[in-house]
Order: structure tokens, then sequence, then C-alpha cells
């Protein structure tokens, strides 16, 4: 056990705790501190029957409650206090805890103070979750012994006594992680920024000062990637407080990851190192080649390009991104519910070659959607709209079309479920059609997560 951890469980020993979530990152969290021995209780919106046998499980480890409605009402007394990441570090409650003298942390916070471990981690709007796990491919693949966690993966607290200092950690970080965070990443990446999560966040800049903190805390020792060819992200460099690595798909560049004849190189003191040919990569999209020139500027110090060239050539993307599901009578369905903002559908529309038909809508995360109306009139011959952002996504196409005149053959049908979607969409294709669904929104209006609309979308094509 590392001299930090065992300085962290003797200062926790005698505190009085709260968990504020009793969800998938505080679950292990609360039993790992309950195995240290503290006084816990663990809080949360949701009531006793909704919460299911997890309440039965942690009551036998000794572990109190605040549940219901007013569950925040008794976050009194505590001596630390650990959020869990969707919910607002301003809340009126967790100010009065803190005034009263709680230190205010979460499970992620504690990672970063006690991982003996490099870490590498990742945020950024879109392409998050290919690009860490296309760094946590590439290093297993070299061999390291390697831990994947964040919002991928499983949470790394209660893991902790296992990991060692030549180990590798890799993370995605979301905004609302990074947001309170007071430590940065050995390697830290930003895939891009965008608008998105300003239903959470107060505003845009907000959302960019949260996002930052991935390099904030990093020092001259630490590596920075960013992305050349986002406006956002390239103005960051001059933050940076260590070595800064550029990636680009479009732009030349005088060192880092590039494009150079259809080939993914890293370019060093003006020699190229070729790791692979983008026609070579197996996963479809431009957005793609972007992830893995990302990926690939993270590990190049500690992975060899052949064994980068061999996971590009083999691996077949993450479960929910443009993943394709079935073909029936030539018809092919792709699930894309990871593209809860404009721009990810915009990358996602790009990956095929030809018009397709497509199932849009969702939870309103307070963003603009004007960005989808010229990508639908181009790239969609039908669209089949559901959710809370239905009407926005079809005001975007509207205004492209009285701009343009492009779009206004593109038959628009509104629908109550996804079921009565999939069918719809069903019904309008033709051998050779592409139906994909890939929602521009979130999923919170009808569906817990992405993955649980992306699992529902799959049962229903596969029963069609």
């Amino acid at each position: 056990m590392n001299d930090k951890l065992q300085e962290y469980k003797n200062y926790i020993k005698n505190k009085k705790i709260a968990v504020l979530g009793i969800g998938v990152s505080n679950v292990p969290l609360i039993k790992y501190l309950s195995s240290i021995g503290v006084d816990i209780t663990a809080f949360d919106k949701a009531d006793e029957q909704k919460l299911g046998s997890i309440v039965k499980e942690l009551d036998a480890l000794g572990v109190k409650f605040s549940l219901g409605e007013n569950y925040l009402e008794s976050l009194k007394g505590f001596d630390i206090v650990f959020r869990t990441p969707g919910m607002r570090f301003d809340l009126p409650e967790l100010l009065a805890a803190k005034e009263e003298g709680a230190e205010i942390t979460s499970e992620m916070e504690v990672f970063f103070e006690l991982c003996p471990a490099t870490i590498y981690a990742v945020t950024g709007s879109d392409g998050k979750t290919t690009t860490t796990t296309l760094i946590h491919k590439f290093l297993t693949e070299q061999g390291y012994r390697c831990w994947l966690g964040g919002n991928i993966g499983n949470p790394l607290l209660d893991r902790i006594e296992e990991i060692e200092e030549n180990h590798k950690v890799v993370l995605e970080l979301s905004s609302f992680q990074l947001h309170t965070m007071k430590r940065s990443p050995n390697i830290a990446v930003i895939t891009n920024i965008s608008p998105n999560h300003l239903d959470v966040h107060k505003s845009m800049e907000e959302y960019v000062e949260a996002k930052k903190n991935i390099l904030n805390f990093q020092d001259s020792t630490d590596k920075l990637i960013i992305n050349f060819d986002n406006e956002i992200t390239k103005s960051l460099s001059s933050e940076a407080k260590g070595e800064v690595v550029y990636f680009s798909r479009v732009n030349e560049l005088d060192n880092g990851a590039l494009m150079k004849d259809d080939n993914l190189v890293y370019r060093k003191n003006g020699i190229d190192t070729i790791i692979v040919s983008a026609h070579e990569i197996v996963i479809p999209g431009v957005h793609n080649v972007e992830n893995y020139l990302a990926a690939i500027a993270a590990v190049i110090d500690d992975v060899k390009p052949s064994v980068m060239k061999r996971v590009a050539t083999t691996f077949k993307g993450v479960e929910h991104r443009i993943e394709l599901v079935r073909e029936i009578e030539g018809v092919k369905f792709y699930n894309d519910s990871i593209a809860s903002s404009p721009t990810r559908t915009i990358a996602g529309l790009n990956s095929f070659k030809q018009k397709v038909i497509l199932i849009a809508g969702g939870y309103d995360k307070k963003i603009p959607y004007d960005c989808l109306g010229e990508i639908i009139a181009d790239k969609v011959k039908g669209l089949v709209l559901i959710g809370q952002t239905g009407k926005k996504i079809d005001k975007a196409l509207k205004d492209e079309i009285e701009r343009t005149g492009k779009g206004s053959d593109i038959p628009v049908v509104y629908c109550e479920t996804l079921e009565d979607a999939v069918n719809s969409a069903s019904k309008q294709a033709k051998t050779g059609d592409i139906v994909i669904l890939s929602p521009a929104s979130a999923s919170f209006d009808m569906f817990k997560n992405f993955a649980e609309r992306g699992e529902m979308f799959k049962e229903i094509v596969n029963g069609l």
C-alpha cells in the first residue's frame, strides 16, 4: 500500500462522511469507505423502492440513509461530503455544508490525490469515449498493466490498493467531474470543445472553465494534447504549463500528429513516422481519424507505431457509436445513440457517402441546433423526430430551406416513441438505404442514459 493511501485511511477513519448520490460511481465508493470503517450516510433523491436491493446491501454494511425529495435537508454535521458528478457544486445545501466546515470532494478528486500511477485523461465535447478507449487499447497492447475509468469502465477508487506506480491509468472525464478538480493528469487530452451541457452549466464560459481543469494543475513535466483544428482548444495552448502537442486532420503542423497523403503520421523535429493509412482504420468517419490522431499524440512516447497500427486495423469501435445493428432486406440500421449533441450527429452523418434516414431528437440540453440545418439538407433523405428537441431540429431544417432552398424534398415525421420512430423509418427505407439513430440530443426525457436508448433501439431493430 502506498504511503499516501495509508495517510488518507488514517485521516478519514474517524470522520463523519456523506455520499451524495447512490449511483454507478458512488456505490463502489460507499463500499470502499465502509471497508475502512468510517461513519457513512448515503443521500439520494430516489426513495427506497426506486433504489431497490442496493439499499439492503448497503444497510447490511452499516450505511445510514437520507432518501426522497428533501434528502439534502439533513446534510448537516458532516466532516467530508462526496458530491456525485452531475450535481452542481454551488447548491445552497452544499455551500451551507462548506460554510459549516465540511470538506466538499468527489470520488474522482480523491482518486487523483491517491493514484500512484501515470494518469492519461481525456475530455472534450465529442469523441471522448473512443479516444479514451484507443489510448487504453494502445497501452494494453504494448504490454502495460492498464486501468480504465471515469465516465467509461469502472469507478477506480475502490481498486486503488491494486494500482502500482508502474501501471497506467486512462480516464474519460466530463465537465461535471472536472468542475471542482484540484489536480490534473500527467497526460491531458482535449478532443474538441463546442456548446454542450448548457442545461447544467450556467454559460458556455463556465463549461469551458470546467474543461480547463484538465490542464490547470499540470506542471512542467506534464503533457497537454489539443486539437489544432478547434479554435477554443487551440487557444488553450497559451495556458499550458507543460509540453503542448497538437493533433490536426486538416492543418500542417511543425510537430504533432497529423494527416499526410492519406496517412496518419507523427512528426517530430522534421521526421515523419507513418502510423497507419486512413483507409486501413476499421471504424468509419473522419471524426474517428481525429480520435486516432489524439490517441497517437498521447501515447507516442510509450507505444510502438506497429502496435498502434495493429489496433487501428482490428478495432471495430465502441458500442453505440455508428454501430451496425442489422441489415434487413438490404437496409442497414446503425446505432449512434452516443450522439447527444449536434456536432456529434454531424460527424456521424459525414461518415456516410450516401444520404440516410435519420432518427433524431431527445432531451433538451439548452444548446443551439441551427448548425444541423445544412447537414440535414445535404445528407438526409428522411427525417424522423422524437423528444423535446424534435421541433428545434425541424426548425433548423426549415431555416436552411428558407435560406438556400435545399432540403425542401425531405419528408419530416414526428413520433411519440422510439419504437414508432424505428417503424416509421423502416417503412420509408428501400433496398440500399441506411437508417441511423443519431439523436443530437441527450436521452433523459425518455431513457436513463444514451446506452439504455441504444439498447432499446437495437432491441426494436432486431424485432423488425
